[in-house]
């Protein structure tokens, strides 16, 4: 329900604030939840007493009129702080409504990074380059200690008790750090699916709180239902037979993104950048055959191979680990498609694609020519390789042919070869 000006409340501090914690909720919140809610925060720990514990009763006049918003960017404003997990609310209805806000310091660094749900929300909020950025801000630096000793004193080396202690009572309500845990609804069901894992494959007694927490957020974050979760955990098990959160974490970002190849970037869409194009096309069919890999995006490419043009999701994925992760061009994933496809068969085989892309990777080809340039001598040491009684015929692309260079194409050569290349 929303609030009304002369409705009541008052702050209480569950935690202990810092100026450190500052730096996280500017850093790592804010990107998620805006900047009003971080500027709320701020106002709900400055109306906090002397010790910090609790503040007067004010009205929600006061607040808005402090931070000059309407009731309505106030509301939007503190359920983000709710949802995030810095804000609790307490409502007791009447004539005037009375709140209670309690405060809750954000997660250190590390637990922030390292939590599934809010590393993907800052990700998703400011990109691959303000994340690194992020990250590396908090990274702590890698000394190297192999020459050196660990001579640290322990506490027994030091200090010493001459008689039995005498204070005996443990005191629970001192002020200490606290912060919320993510409250997240999911849709599976932990017991159902543990149920169909069979326990020589899994051993269930090592399953904690927190790694049943951890499958409820993947769950979440991918929107994962029952019988996509067990195939998941099947396929995340160490040898010791128990749940790899790393594994199960890389997997589901890889089964997402296969199933999801429509929500990709859009660069399994694009042609090759006009920067690196061939600057003159002339009239050899070589010449014609760069350019239609140059003005072709890798999807259309992949598709024209299909009759149906329909490509299946595990070559759309071949492209995109092409695309994203090894950061190669349009037109090169062309050629290398194009060649693959020739010399194995006409099958699109991940591991075989990856041996050969990561050599293009790493020998920085990105434009169409030199790929085909590095697919030529690749084919030729591999071809001086082979056993020369062997009789067996292995097809290659019709650019690797020499005499394409300088052969000139006729009207009817040039539409036969769009035709072939269209359907090969």
């Amino acid at each position: 329900m929303s609030v009304l000006p002369a409705d009541t409340f008052i702050v209480v501090n569950k935690t202990m604030l810092s100026d450190k914690d500052r730096n996280l909720l500017i850093l790592l919140y804010q990107p998620i939840v805006g900047h009003q809610s971080i500027s709320l925060y701020y106002t709900f720990w400055s109306y906090l007493d002397k010790t910090e514990v609790i503040s007067n009763e004010w009205t929600h006049h006061h607040i808005l009129r402090d931070m000059m918003i309407s009731n309505a960017e106030y509301e939007d404003a503190r359920v983000k702080l709710e949802a995030i997990g810095l804000l609790k609310t307490y409502l007791k209805k009447g004539s005037i409504n009375n709140y209670i806000y309690e405060l809750y310091s954000p997660m250190s660094a590390s637990e922030f990074i390292n939590n599934p749900v809010l590393n993907i929300a800052l990700f998703n909020a400011v990109g691959k380059i303000e994340y690194d950025r992020i990250v590396s801000y908090f990274k702590m630096p890698k000394i190297n200690l192999n020459e050196y000793e660990d001579i640290t004193s322990k506490f027994s080396d030091i200090f010493e008790f001459s008689s039995k202690p005498i204070n005996d009572n443990l005191i629970y309500d001192i002020k200490k750090s606290n912060y919320r845990k993510l409250e997240i609804l999911s849709k599976i069901d932990i017991n159902t699916i543990l149920s169909l894992i069979s326990d020589d494959m899994l051993n269930k007694k090592s399953l904690t709180k927190d790694t049943k927490d951890f499958l409820y957020k993947i769950s979440f974050i991918y929107n994962y239902d029952n019988d996509d979760m067990i195939e998941l955990i099947r396929n995340s098990i160490s040898e010791k037979h128990t749940i790899d959160k790393k594994l199960l974490q890389e997997n589901a970002n890889k089964y997402y993104r296969y199933d999801n190849m429509v929500k990709l970037p859009g660069i399994i869409y694009r042609n090759q950048p006009e920067y690196l194009r061939k600057e003159k096309i002339d009239s050899s069919n070589r010449s014609r055959i760069i350019h239609m890999f140059e003005t072709t995006s890798p999807y259309d490419f992949i598709s024209s191979k299909y009759k149906t043009g329909n490509p299946t999701s595990s070559d759309l994925a071949i492209i995109s680990y092409l695309l994203i992760d090894l950061n190669l061009k349009p037109g090169v994933v062309n050629v290398l498609v194009d060649y693959v496809l020739k010399i194995n068969n006409n099958k699109l085989i991940k591991s075989f694609v990856e041996v050969i892309a990561a050599q293009w990777s790493k020998s920085g080809i990105e434009t169409v020519e030199d790929a085909m340039e590095i697919a030529e001598k690749e084919y030729k040491n591999t071809k001086k390789t082979k056993v020369k009684s062997s009789n067996k015929v292995i097809t290659v692309p019709n650019w690797m042919n020499k005499d394409i260079k300088e052969e000139v194409a006729t009207e009817e050569e040039i539409r036969k070869l769009e035709d072939r290349m269209k359907r090969s």
